[in-house]
């Protein structure tokens, strides 16, 4: 019988830490209720960047998440070789957006600054490993049209966009996401780790 994990309640990254502790563990088949949509969207990313296969159940607004494990890991391994293979053009490097604009002064200048800045990176040869957005800056990839381009131009170059779920929800941006992938503070904070240095704007 599958472990239950009662979730609900509880903000990200908290249900998503909880499925990694089962993980860690060596778990291979278990259940987290939760009673929202970005804790379902967090935990299936983390399930698929793990190798395992996750199945959604839902009953009144209640969110049951089934992790197994995929016999068939080879391909994640695979599509994992490939990825990290791509990111080695990448720099060593992440960029935090924080605000919907750069600096502090004129808003119709801070959002062309930002705008002008993923244009700048894009056309440079060292690109960040990621881009992480929270708080006032998801509005970046959810309002800003032509920062939306220049963000998705460079996700096909490989780099990771990384958009806060919680923060989305606050503002009411959960359906306006026009680049990257929701995420958390859990995953937000381990892309900070991994790289030698995060540029904040």
């Amino acid at each position: 019988m599958n472990k239950i994990i009662d979730a609900k309640g509880k903000n990200c990254p908290i249900p998503v830490i909880m499925a990694k502790k089962e993980i860690d563990g060596g778990n291979s088949s278990f259940v987290i209720e939760v009673d929202n949509n970005i804790a379902v969207q967090n935990l299936q990313k983390l399930g698929n960047s793990q190798g395992f296969i996750t199945e959604l159940k839902e009953d009144n607004q209640i969110f049951k998440v089934y992790f197994s494990k995929t016999s068939d890991m080879f391909r994640s391994e695979e599509c994992n070789e490939i990825l990290e293979e791509r990111k080695k053009d990448l720099g060593t490097w992440s960029v935090f957006i924080g605000k919907e604009i750069i600096g502090a002064g004129n808003e119709e200048l801070g959002k062309s600054l930002i705008k002008m800045y993923f244009y700048t990176i894009l056309e440079g040869e060292d690109l960040p490993k990621s881009v992480l957005f929270m708080n006032d800056g998801v509005k970046v990839p959810t309002l800003n049209e032509q920062a939306i381009e220049h963000l998705k131009d460079l996700e096909k170059e490989g780099v990771e966009i990384l958009v806060c779920g919680a923060c989305l929800n606050f503002y009411g941006l959960e359906e306006n996401l026009k680049v990257g992938k929701v995420s958390n503070m859990y995953d937000i904070t381990n892309r900070m780790k991994e790289v030698s240095k995060v540029i904040t704007l």
